[in-house]
């Protein structure tokens, strides 16, 4: 049984796979090249009526990471149509008018990847005559044939780097350098937070793990796993994952607890990541797939891992109910996609989401807005801030660190959610760290923004 969150993602494009006509799971290393980003949520909410938040921590009841509560008055619908006015939302931290500075543990946790035969055994392959061949299997094992395994050792570093977690950057919206979500919730909040208003992460890289994923193919047709060879031969210059066994393998099943047989669970058993922590799952090029139809791609989604308060291989705690609020986030290296989305762009813009929607609306209420339509026609009713900007011009912000430039994403800021017509935020604006990006709000929108 799956016990996590309804998945809020970032997703490339549609594409089917039945397009390159070859006979095995391996693909064109160029195959994405030039795709520009559409928007992606599959999150089905159970939305129901709200009520005016009280100031404590939400949920109530639940071993989670501290957050507050607010609302704003905006004229809109509810998902069963229901005229609605007033919204709620839950944010990580403590509130901006406190000030003060509030550091989340943010364990990194990086995660290879052992990609394997239908009958379980290690897989290697060869090239010849262009074509990649399974070794042992289509073709003798012979010298030349690679293992099948992504190993996400090289991306560690670079990624930990990053402006996500590295605090040295200056933006306009912090008297000091910070991180880069921290510089976009205080632009979120203006002249509400005072100066000394900081929310910040603090990185730890924990052991690495091995995702391993055996070759199948389901009763639509789709492989567990497809994947792209570098120009050398070995791989992988990306790997795609299929969506339910992806989700099998990351998160726990067991409804008594958490084990070892995922990856999730062996984090949460170890002790490497905690209820009260902002974890990380990284990944080297690895993105998921549709099982129906081949769509394509995820690199990223934030969510949270439920477990029962007499949670099995878990230390006690009072038997409360725990969130483990997690990311699962794609390395992304240049030139596999368009619309400059690489390295950190996948994990700066589910970092962002976890600030401002750390729950992912689970319960219906809160982080439930009107229905909003970004300019791209993309329409939805969460406060989910990376997706607004993800399908626009310009949805990265180059920013550079000890000589690497990274590709954040720009982020859409709460005054565009509250439908405020002059913006409350930094300079008024709607988006940050480009407040060029989104420029306008969304017109009011009906249920679905229209659609039957």
């Amino acid at each position: 049984m799956k016990k996590f969150a309804p998945w809020l993602i970032l997703v490339l494009f549609s594409f089917s796979f039945a397009a390159f006509a070859q006979d095995s799971d391996a693909i064109p290393p160029d195959a994405f090249a030039g795709m520009h980003p559409i928007p992606g949520n599959n999150s089905a909410n159970a939305h129901k009526n709200g009520n005016i938040p009280t100031p404590h921590g939400f949920p109530q009841g639940v071993d989670t990471i501290p957050n507050f509560t607010d609302h704003f008055e905006a004229q809109g619908v509810l998902f069963d149509g229901s005229a609605h006015h007033m919204w709620e939302y839950s944010m990580v931290g403590n509130p901006p008018n406190q000030g003060g500075t509030t550091v989340f543990n943010a364990p990194i946790v990086p995660v290879s990847l052992d990609l394997r035969n239908a009958d379980g055994s290690p897989r290697f392959v060869i090239v010849i005559g262009g074509k990649i061949e399974t070794c042992g299997i289509n073709v003798p094992m012979q010298p030349g044939c690679q293992r099948l395994f992504s190993d996400v050792t090289p991306f560690i570093q670079p990624f930990v780097n990053g402006p996500v977690f590295n605090g040295l950057v200056s933006y306009s919206s912090s008297l000091v350098p910070t991180q880069i979500t921290d510089a976009i919730q205080r632009a979120e909040f203006g002249n509400h937070a005072r100066a000394d208003w900081h929310t910040l992460l603090a990185p730890s890289v924990k052991s690495a793990e091995t995702m391993t994923i055996v070759q199948n193919v389901n009763a639509q047709g789709q492989f567990a796993y497809r994947f792209a060879l570098n120009s050398d031969g070995s791989c992988c210059r990306f790997v795609l994952i299929r969506e339910d066994v992806f989700g099998t393998e990351l998160i726990p099943q067991n409804p008594a607890g958490p084990d070892n047989s995922s990856i999730v669970g062996q984090a949460e058993v170890a002790g490497s990541i905690t209820t009260k922590d902002i974890s990380t799952f990284l990944f080297p090029n690895a993105y998921l797939f549709s099982p129906v139809n081949g769509g394509c791609c995820v690199l990223g989604f934030h969510t949270f891992d439920f477990e029962p308060g007499n949670a099995i291989n878990l230390p006690p705690n009072g038997n409360l109910v725990r969130f483990f609020v997690l990311n699962y986030s794609s390395w992304i290296s240049p030139g596999i996609f368009g619309g400059g989305f690489q390295d950190v762009t996948a994990n700066s813009h589910e970092i962002a989401e976890t600030f401002n929607d750390p729950f992912v609306g689970f319960d219906g209420i809160h982080n439930v807005t009107p229905f909003w339509q970004n300019p791209a026609g993309q329409c939805q009713d969460v406060m989910e801030v990376g997706d607004v900007i993800e399908d626009l011009p310009n949805p990265t912000f180059p920013v550079t660190v000890n000589g690497f430039t990274y590709h954040p994403q720009n982020e859409a800021l709460l005054p565009w959610f509250e439908f405020q017509t002059n913006s409350s935020a930094i300079d008024n604006a709607y988006s940050y760290p480009d407040e060029s990006v989104l420029t306008q709000l969304s017109a009011p929108q009906p249920l679905n923004c229209g659609a039957q």
